[in-house]
């Protein structure tokens, strides 16, 4: 199939690794022009795409800055994919998240897709271009260990049901792809949430892997590999589904069993 992305603006939020980094290789691989900001970016990032903006998208300003760079250097934009997200609060409960924890959590997630969408939409409602959120499955679970992170995730599905009843009728397609397990450094570098997990469960990183879907109750033997979500980000960007609008898609292998 020929996504015709080939020319087209993007801009990819949160591109240094993990399904960051998968989305822009595969935009890239489509012939799309992408912009990508990154706190830190890699060497990966850096072979990916030329335009590459080093970043903070957890404070004010930082999503505007990456916006502002695309347009200046590239003149418009055509698909925003607001990928940045984490959970830098602790994870003992709803009493250890304090108000400076909440804040950051929100900062990450939900805020910087909104000053990012923001500044984007005018060249969007110009272009009759997309925008593609990544939540997480995280989202539909009510977690007391990430309960910040959840209702952040939780959030960005209604601000992406909204942001499509508000400017479909300009033209922008608005979609929230919400990922469970995916198989990153998140799960895999020294020091990573991944890593305390097996630490704490007394099995090495790789062991913890091969586990996790099992104990999830995923259905699947396998965590999903970043490229899936990258490919669904393809298909949502490209006009080869123009009435799919305001969805949300659950890439997690069988973890959610509610309807």
């Amino acid at each position: 199939m020929d996504l015709n992305l080939t020319g087209r603006t993007a801009v990819v939020t949160g591109a240094s690794k993990g399904i960051g980094l998968a989305i822009v290789q595969a935009l890239a691989d489509e012939g799309a022009r992408v912009v990508a900001g990154a706190r830190t970016p890699t060497p990966e990032l850096l072979d990916a795409t030329p335009h590459v903006l080093a970043v903070d998208l957890a404070v004010a300003g930082g999503p505007e800055r990456l916006v502002e760079h695309a347009l200046a250097e590239l003149g418009g934009i055509d698909l925003l994919v607001n990928n940045v997200g984490g959970n830098p609060s602790p994870v003992g409960g709803f009493l250890s998240v304090d108000d400076h924890h909440w804040q950051e959590v929100l900062d990450l997630n939900l805020l910087s897709t909104v000053r990012a969408t923001r500044a984007a939409l005018p060249s969007l409602i110009e272009r009759r271009g997309a925008i593609v959120n990544v939540a997480s499955a995280n989202a539909h679970f009510a977690q007391p260990v990430v309960v910040a992170y959840a209702a952040a995730k939780a959030a960005m599905l209604n601000l992406g049901k909204a942001l499509a009843d508000e400017f479909g009728p300009q033209g922008v397609r608005v979609n929230t792809i919400s990922p469970g397990p995916v198989l990153t450094p998140l799960w895999t570098d020294p020091g990573s949430a991944g890593a305390s997990m097996a630490q704490a469960m007394g099995v090495t990183t790789a062991e913890l892997v091969e586990q996790l879907p099992a104990l999830a109750g995923m259905t699947t033997e396998s965590m999903a590999a970043p490229e899936e979500i990258a490919a669904l980000v393809l298909l949502l960007a490209s006009d080869a589904v123009p009435s799919v609008r305001g969805s949300e898609f659950v890439i997690d292998g069988g973890l959610l069993k509610t309807i």
